[in-house]
């Protein structure tokens, strides 16, 4: 037996140790009478009106300095969706999705900020900070890798992670509208959308002479395909029934 998805590899142990190690310099700081938060938070007036444009990158690593709780559970979750994902893409995508989609998180929100809606106007002026924004793209990856595997809501209900992530997102959603949770759940829903744009456009983006020889590739093999007859065949159980 064993738990979590496996050990930690060099990316996740950097990240991970830097966002310790940022939190622990959080409370070090408070001590002291200075507020890492207020200076590298996500504030939407600060990015928009006063174009400090390093927040949208900064808050990420920042936490609750009197929640430890916070720091924990994003922490396990890179740890739990993150380690599979990187062993499938590779550390460099994967550190790649996770700071594009963490970032444009803090674009969106702060994009959001300007809604002429009573929801989106109080997020204009509120300090945002925290891993959740990447943290819930990696859990729309690992939901569109793994649709069907079952992950335990709230540690008691099993749900399949397709499920999950419909769940989340109506849960964040609502209480986006109705503002009426302190957390930044604008910024949790942007990190959905970027996550899916990404997953459904990034390899054109990233790598444009790779996805055209995917592309041809493939129409090559289903060219060749074309050519022989395919019909059902095996046992019910089997994962592949079609036989040439």
């Amino acid at each position: 037996m064993s738990f979590g998805p496996g050990p930690l590899s060099s990316a996740l142990k950097g990240l991970i140790g830097t966002t310790v190690g940022i939190f622990l310099l959080q409370v070090v700081a408070e001590w002291t009478g200075w507020n890492l938060t207020w200076t590298f938070s996500l504030r939407p007036v600060e990015v928009l009106e006063h174009f400090q444009l390093w927040r949208v990158a900064t808050y990420m690593f920042l936490h609750d300095p009197r929640n430890l709780f916070h720091l924990l559970f994003n922490m396990l979750a890179l740890w739990m969706f993150g380690s599979e994902l990187e062993r499938i893409w590779g550390t460099r995508y994967f550190l790649t999705f996770y700071f594009v989609t963490g970032i444009g998180a803090g674009v969106l929100t702060a994009l959001f900020s300007l809604l002429p809606f009573d929801f989106a106007a109080h997020v204009y002026g509120s300090y945002i900070y925290g891993a959740s924004g990447a943290i819930f793209g990696l859990l729309l990856a690992y939901a569109m890798y793994f649709p069907e595997r079952e992950m335990y809501l709230w540690m008691l209900f099993p749900v399949k992670t397709k499920y999950a992530v419909m769940i989340f997102g109506a849960i964040e959603l609502f209480l986006t509208i109705t503002g009426s949770s302190g957390v930044a759940n604008a910024t949790h829903l942007s990190g959905f959308v970027v996550a899916y744009l990404f997953l459904k456009g990034g390899r054109m983006r990233l790598h444009p002479w790779s996805e055209v020889k995917y592309r041809y590739l493939k129409w090559k093999i289903n060219r060749a395909r074309a050519r022989f007859d395919v019909y059902q065949g095996g046992r019910a159980q089997d994962w592949d029934r079609k036989v040439h």
